[in-house]
């Protein structure tokens, strides 16, 4: 073998790749044979974004690709693909929800800005907000709630945002939890701005609760013409249950049935759709216990554990799950790799 050929072996065996993620330029060398990834088909697979948990350098936001909806693999080794440190107030980033927009080329993501490690379970007062063309590369911006708005200039909690489409308005809704003081936690909403740096106007409560009490975590999906708004319930009745309603922005109401399929605590639930199907997935953090459950269901009413189903090399925290096209997910494949050498 001549040195050509060598040479032509070395490249095609290892990828030498240099990225940028916000401010942070680095070098890392990507295998591009990894029989640990996911095999893609030529349709479709499934992107999870999760964090990992309440320790150092672990309140990071990371990718892992399936191409079932079922078994999972990380990208980038577990290691994070955003720097907390560069885009939070916190150098903490837990709890992220990733949505592809109405134009089918634009993602964005929201993620609480929060450092368990670092400050404890005290108070914290934003999220992040990111957007990106290609799912590798970010913009970000810091949304604070009480610095920002006068009118919650006594929040101390500002708790997993989510975002949807708003198709009646033309805008993206974003959805998320705060707390005053010791009251309840309460699910509020706003727009976001045309730019997705911030929100527009005066947060409005999206769910009331019939008994008052706290309600975090929540995540809509749109069925049958119908949103249901799912979230766990905190105090009596504590788990995870759903309120309906007709129209995204109110009138939500309460379909009093818990619907983790486990006495544990949960929290963190994500619904979505297996593609070309008519099973949605339900999936929530087990979080005293350290895993993940999946559940099906074809009615968003009844669901069935599937745990023996599926399949992940890593332990997530709070993620969310969206479809991606299988030229997406080969080129996060090409990027992230599945191991950091």
């Amino acid at each position: 073998m001549n040195i050509i050929d060598i040479k032509k072996t070395i490249a095609a065996t290892t990828i030498g790749v240099i990225y940028a993620l916000g401010a942070i330029a680095q070098t890392q060398t990507v295998q591009t044979a990894d029989s640990a990834l996911p095999k893609i088909g030529k349709d479709s697979a499934y992107l999870f974004a999760y964090f990992t948990g309440n320790g150092k350098d672990e309140e990071a936001i990371r990718f892992a690709l399936s191409a079932d909806g079922y078994n999972y693999r990380a990208l980038n080794a577990n290691n994070p693909v955003v720097s907390s440190e560069k885009v939070s107030s916190t150098a903490g980033l837990r709890d992220p929800h990733i949505l592809r927009a109405a134009d089918g080329k634009t993602f964005y993501m929201v993620a609480t800005d929060m450092n368990v490690a670092k400050n404890g379970w005290g108070a914290n007062y934003a999220m992040v907000f990111l957007k990106s063309k290609d799912l590798i590369n970010w913009s970000s911006t810091i949304v604070n709630i009480p610095a920002n708005i006068p009118e919650f200039a006594n929040i101390n909690r500002v708790w997993a945002p989510q975002t949807i489409y708003d198709p009646a308005v033309k805008k993206y809704m974003v959805y998320w939890s705060m707390r005053t003081g010791n009251q309840a936690d309460i699910i509020y909403y706003a727009y976001a701005n045309a730019d997705f740096t911030g929100i527009e106007g005066t947060p409005k409560q999206l769910f009331y609760k019939p008994d008052g009490g706290a309600c975090i975590d929540a995540d809509i999906v749109y069925k049958d013409g119908y949103y249901n708004l799912f979230f766990k319930t905190e105090g009596n009745g504590l788990g995870i249950k759903k309120a309906v309603s007709k129209t995204l922005k109110g009138g939500y109401e309460l379909f009093d049935k818990i619907l983790n399929q486990t006495t544990d605590a949960v929290e963190g639930a994500d619904v979505f759709k297996l593609i070309n199907s008519d099973t949605w997935i339900l999936m929530y953090d087990v979080y005293m216990k350290g895993k993940y459950q999946f559940c099906k269901s074809t009615d968003l009413e009844n669901f069935r554990v599937i745990d023996n189903e599926i399949s992940m090399d890593f332990h997530p925290r709070h993620g969310t799950v969206i479809h991606v096209s299988a030229k997406e997910a080969r080129k996060l494949i090409a990027f992230w790799g599945g191991k950091k050498t």
